[in-house]
């Protein structure tokens, strides 16, 4: 019984908490620039290309359906789209992190040290020349 509350208490930490949201949050946020970059950005490139963007490849091989062998080929504009995905995730990131990063209180700078006073040989001096003074 032990172990379990251990792990109860580990689980609901709030770093780890706080990263399972952010993870939930980064998974949608994925979600909404795939289909920004798939209904947006490649339709608008494919004009430029006069082809669907995530359609472009490299056929290496035809396809031989007498034979029963599939097309190879490399889908390059598939991964050109993934790649813009993935800059515009990392952008998007930055900003929020820049943004976070300008609302944080600045910290104050450290006060200047005290003004440091005699030190005891100073101190013990004065004494001293103060009573030879008296005699």
């Amino acid at each position: 019984m032990g172990m379990l509350k251990e792990f109860k208490e580990f689980a609901m930490k709030g770093n780890l908490v706080d990263i399972a949201v952010g993870f939930v949050m980064g998974a949608a946020f994925k979600q909404v620039v795939t289909s920004f970059t798939g209904g947006i950005v490649s339709p608008l490139i494919g004009l430029i290309f006069k082809a669907d963007f995530k359609d472009l490849k490299w056929i290496a091989r035809e396809a031989d359906k007498a034979n029963d062998v599939a097309e190879v080929a490399v889908l390059y504009g598939d991964f050109i789209t993934n790649v813009i995905d993935f800059i515009i995730v990392a952008f998007v990131m930055f900003m929020i992190i820049k943004g976070i990063n300008a609302t944080k209180k600045k910290e104050a700078p450290a006060p200047p040290p005290a003004p440091s006073g005699p030190t005891q040989e100073e101190l013990l001096a004065e004494i001293r020349d103060l009573l030879s003074k008296k005699k």
